[in-house]
């Protein structure tokens, strides 16, 4: 996946993989089409187009606004986007209809359905225990699908809880062949954790990403805008697990501005 260079030897050996060049930079970025919801809200069809025109290669969705599967599936190809994820597993959706939420993945393309929300009078040491087993039976029943069940944080759970916190129990109650990870970056810096810490504690558990940025007062903003590392945490992508890179601001003041201007500053990073 990266690239080694080893002067002495001048010698220069790659894992390949498509998501990266020979420059150690993105190859293919994708965007969490929340950050464009209102105007998905007015016309689907019309905000992949543009999604498609910024040079978006990947899109998650968050809802598909009235359109079938079927439908979504026909206007990512006449884009040429694919969706290798969506925000559709949240629980009330895992406890009462999977079986759906799974079949419309397999039509769209999703190689994972997220949980991105956790009902508030569960989160408790217990609560939080239940849930990973919850997830472990989600991941099982996923995988005979052919796809992958995992959860996207926010910064709720990296407070404390007890001597440890709600993602840590996450992770360490899940079985990591059932259940991926889908790290906020943004989110978790916002909660005080170090991302780089918890690839080393749980290597290869981060499939994903969002990236957003955060400005120096803790506000959101277009990334390359604010100071999260992102070329220090894109640099450990083998070691996390790292597969996608989804762009997202939840409140932008222009929505496709935003995703340009994000766009602009991933396409030419370099770690």
């Amino acid at each position: 996946m990266l690239g080694v260079f080893d002067s002495r030897a001048e010698s220069f050996t790659r894992f390949h993989d498509s998501r990266f060049t020979s420059h150690d930079s993105l190859s293919r970025i994708g965007v969490q089409l929340y950050t464009v919801r209102n105007a998905m809200r007015e016309n689907v069809e019309r905000t992949i187009e543009q999604v498609a025109r910024i040079g978006y290669k990947e899109v998650e969705f968050a809802g598909y606004f009235g359109r079938t599967a079927q439908q979504i599936r026909a206007l990512l190809d006449a884009n040429g986007l694919t969706a290798p994820s969506a925000h559709s597993a949240d629980m009330t959706s895992v406890r009462t209809r999977f079986a759906q939420v799974l079949e419309d993945a397999n039509i769209v393309g999703h190689k994972y359905v997220l949980c991105a929300s956790l009902p508030r009078m569960e989160r408790t040491v217990d609560g939080f225990k239940s849930l990973a087993a919850q997830f472990n039976q989600a991941g099982e029943i996923a995988a005979k699908s052919g796809v992958r069940f995992g959860f996207h944080n926010h910064d709720e759970v990296f407070g404390p809880l007890g001597d440890t916190t709600a993602y840590d129990i996450l992770l360490s109650e899940t079985d990591p062949k059932l259940v991926t990870m889908q790290l906020d970056l943004f989110w978790m810096v916002k909660g005080g954790k170090d991302p780089l810490a918890y690839f080393a504690k749980y290597p290869g558990r981060f499939s994903s990403v969002h990236v957003k940025d955060m400005a120096a007062g803790g506000a959101m903003v277009d990334v390359g805008a604010g100071q999260i590392p992102f070329a220090k945490y894109f640099a450990q992508s083998k070691k996390a697990g790292i597969q996608h890179y989804f762009v997202e601001h939840d409140e932008p003041a222009d929505p496709f501005a935003s995703i340009a201007a994000s766009y602009k500053h991933l396409a030419a990073l370099n770690f």
